[in-house]
């Protein structure tokens, strides 16, 4: 072959042809997709309740967009594939990768499981995710949901809750003795020293057990969550403030080997999008929870109320000494105590003069 030759099939062909003429290359290089990571999701929560259910379906859709299909997730609601609280059993049991629940459902397994949820009288929305990024809380709650093999990251919110949804009024302390309160966690040991009879059911149950006599009273959430499911026809009073659950992050419980198997970048787009749907949904609960509370008010006929001075101060001081025992505890117990206690210590000042104070002159209340 001429050189003249050789230059033509050049120009022709490009640099692959060229070299592919003169015997030069082998097979060409053929870039193949990566076989899509198919996980479930099982949740607690009924499919699409407002807050929490409308959440953990747009992790999973949030999930799967932002990995290009890399990792699929497919959602499961309670009791598809397990019951309502057995969602770490079922992602501890690689049932299932992924779960979408509240850590107030494991207090019977980790006793200090409620601290990554709520506390009575404790940490408020931004102040709990100040605790879990930027106080520790993140490496103890690692710690402790490690026994169970499961990584928990924040994963939603429907802020501040109220106070519950009662048959009767309340108008002291002697109201709640006998009371059947559903009421997990640490709020219903608060309540326990008033003669209060502690319920624990899952969301979609509770509604079915007002109307039954079952219990009399119930807490879940804010406004928009409590009028999807119905509460407001059973219970006509609807309490605050909500001193038992100030805030009201969700979680989503990943099963540690599977976590661990993915490569970095989709393991980093779990963590994101945990952490963006958290930021949403505090921000879409907001914004609802407003809104319900108008139309439970101004169309069902609701009847705000607020507990009692008396009632408060009472829990306030059971609340302090449910506290403590977690502080007597030792272990992993008291340390998510300290850390949960001090975080506390640290904001609060700064929380009470800058948006408590707030709130009165905006309402054209006196501030202290």
């Amino acid at each position: 072959m001429s050189l003249d030759r050789r230059k033509a099939l050049g120009a022709g062909l490009g640099l692959a042809g060229a070299a592919a003429a003169g015997g030069m290359v082998a097979a060409p290089s053929v870039v193949r997709a990566q076989t899509p990571v198919r996980w479930r999701m099982v949740t607690s929560w009924p499919r699409n309740l407002p807050g929490p259910g409308v959440t953990a379906q747009r992790l999973a859709d949030r999930i799967t967009a932002m990995s290009g299909g890399g990792l699929e997730i497919e959602l499961f609601a309670a009791g598809e594939i397990v019951p309502a609280f057995e969602v770490m059993d079922a992602v501890s049991g690689e049932v299932a990768e992924m779960g979408h629940t509240a850590a107030v459902f494991w207090s019977g397994k980790m006793p200090a499981a409620p601290f990554f949820l709520a506390v009575p009288f404790g940490l408020t929305p931004l102040e709990h995710v100040a605790w879990i990024e930027q106080g520790g809380g993140q490496a103890l709650w690692d710690e402790l949901y490690g026994d169970y093999g499961v990584k928990p990251f924040l994963a939603g919110n429907t802020g501040m809750s109220m106070g519950g949804w009662f048959k009767n009024e309340i108008y002291g302390l002697a109201d709640l003795k006998g009371l059947k309160f559903r009421m997990p966690g640490l709020g219903g040991e608060m309540y326990a020293p008033f003669g209060v009879v502690q319920v624990s059911l899952p969301p979609g149950e509770v509604l079915p057990a007002l109307q039954g006599g079952v219990i009399d009273a119930t807490e879940f959430a804010g406004p928009s969550s409590d009028l999807a499911l119905g509460f407001h026809k059973a219970a006509p009073f609807y309490y605050g403030p909500g001193i038992h659950e100030p805030n009201g992050s969700g979680e989503c419980i990943v099963n540690r080997a599977a976590f661990e198997s993915l490569p970095p970048s989709l393991a980093a787009i779990v963590e994101n999008a945990c952490r963006a749907e958290a930021a949403f949904a505090l921000a879409e609960g907001v914004r609802r929870n407003a809104a319900a509370l108008r139309s439970l008010v101004n169309d069902h006929g609701v009847q705000l109320r607020t507990f009692p001075s008396d009632v408060i101060a009472a829990l306030r001081e059971s609340a302090g000494e449910v506290m403590a025992g977690f502080a007597a505890r030792g272990g992993i117990e008291k340390r998510i105590h300290d850390s949960y206690t001090a975080m506390l210590g640290e904001l609060a000042p700064w929380s009470e003069v800058s948006l408590q104070s707030f709130l009165g002159a905006r309402s054209g209340r006196a501030c202290s």
